[in-house]
């Protein structure tokens, strides 16, 4: 088959943006390294996303020789909610269009990420005709509403409308976990014979074990501190409350324990003159509960750094309400880190429960405090576990996980009747009951 040439969507996010913001997290990760492992196996790919900054370059190839991301202006060049981006999708579309027109360049296949982008997929035909597309949701209208705490919180009925036509006019869905593919059939009903499990996969050159002492060095935590870590966005499907009122229960019980301990939340902006509702509620929490002293908030870090904060710390904590997969906890499951997380979603079949980490119930401070508690007594169950998380990690790696993305690829283009590629074997994933229902 001649060289591949995608065109990869990711509307709303920009792949290179820095990570903890307020729409960017693992989704901007999987696209900028799927893309970087494609370039590397030789496939032509083109990142189209919407433009947030005039001064930006609309080319940018920090990616991969073979792989660029290509900014493309629809409505206003500065960022915008996310629910408003769907009134400049055939203003993108047109530009993306326009573009290729401009560089006579002929796409293979499109993947989507995100409903926003799987809606331009569809407009795209409009200009270069039947064109295979791969979707990936990354996140779920239905689920997210599923686990909502507030009006607010819930997914709109435009964008529950808006999957299911991408459901439907897609070739092929890819979902991250055997969880995510059965919530498409029982909350979307969607056609089974097009999806296929894939989940994604970590950049094991980047996060792989590194000596504590120098990485808390390099970070600022004093070495003989122990280090608890979040990293995430800062909204309420992530559960941070959780966290935050299960170090208030270990301050209160076990005093001694807590003492030269330090919880490291990275994400959000902390030191904004206008912060969010969400990052006020936390921070007020904090104040309200007296342990100001310890959890701390340290923003949105670049992905360069973050290893350094894997490494420093003796656990990662993941208390969300919902994860389709959870990258967080790979890249940490990478650097030899145990998990404690929440028992929904793709965390419950990624965190091997008493082998890589712990399972939590969400939402239940208790619970996080107990398992919390017991990996900072516990040095030889904490090294057990950062050891097994780190061989689990390995079978993660984007070679392998690209490798079965582009078989995807390939069978869709050359077949009119492919069986979908199941991974329900990938020896990452523990059988484990659907607990999300």
């Amino acid at each position: 088959m001649p060289q591949l040439r995608v065109a990869m969507l990711s509307v709303h996010t920009c792949p290179l943006a820095m990570l903890g913001g307020k729409k960017t997290g693992g989704m901007n990760v999987y696209v900028r390294d799927l893309s970087r492992e494609l370039g590397r196996m030789g496939i032509h790919v083109d990142v189209f996303t919407r433009s947030q900054d005039d001064c930006v370059p609309m080319v940018n190839h920090d990616l991969d020789e073979n792989a660029r991301v290509i900014h493309i202006p629809a409505g206003p060049e500065a960022p915008v909610p996310v629910d408003d981006i769907i009134n400049y999708l055939d203003e993108f579309a047109a530009g993306v269009a326009q573009f290729a027109a401009g560089e006579g360049l002929h796409y293979d296949l499109i993947h989507s990420h995100y409903w926003l982008s799987g809606l331009v997929a569809e407009k795209l035909e409009a200009y270069w005709g039947k064109t295979p597309i791969v979707h990936m949701f990354h996140t779920l209208g239905h689920m997210k509403n599923r686990i909502a705490g507030s009006p607010s919180e819930r997914a709109s009925q435009e964008r529950l409308e808006g999957e299911s036509r991408v459901l439907a006019i897609a070739d092929r869905i890819i979902a991250a976990t055997p969880a995510e593919k059965a919530q498409l059939n029982w909350l979307y009903g969607a056609d089974m014979a097009k999806v296929a499990i894939i989940p994604p996969g970590v950049d094991l050159e980047r996060f792989h074990p590194i000596d504590k002492t120098e990485a808390k060095r390099r970070v600022g935590i004093p070495c003989g501190d122990k280090n608890i870590m979040f990293a995430g966005r800062i909204e309420p499907l992530k559960g941070i409350d959780t966290l935050i009122r299960a170090m208030a229960l270990i301050r209160q019980r076990h005093p001694a324990v807590i003492e030269n301990t330090c919880v490291a939340i990275i994400g959000g902006d902390p030191w904004s003159d206008n912060p969010d509702a969400e990052m006020e509620r936390l921070q007020t929490l904090r104040q309200e509960l007296n342990i100001h002293d310890f959890v701390m908030f340290l923003g949105a870090k670049d992905q360069e750094v973050l290893p350094n904060y894997y490494a420093a710390a003796e656990m990662v904590v993941m208390p969300s309400h919902y994860e389709s997969f959870g990258m967080v906890a790979l890249e940490a499951m990478a650097m030899g880190r145990p998990v404690i997380a929440s028992e929904v979603g793709g965390l419950a079949f990624l965190v091997q429960d008493g082998i890589t980490g712990y399972h939590v119930p969400s939402r239940d401070p208790e619970a996080l405090a107990e398992r919390i508690f017991e990996l900072l007594t516990n040095v030889d169950c904490r090294e057990a576990m950062g050891h097994a998380a780190r061989l689990s990690a390995e079978q993660f790696d984007w070679t392998i996980i690209a490798g079965r993305i582009v078989s995807l690829y390939k069978k869709l283009l050359t077949s009119d009747t492919e069986e979908p590629l199941e991974l329900e074997d990938f020896p990452g994933f523990l059988p484990h009951p659907l607990t999300d229902f």
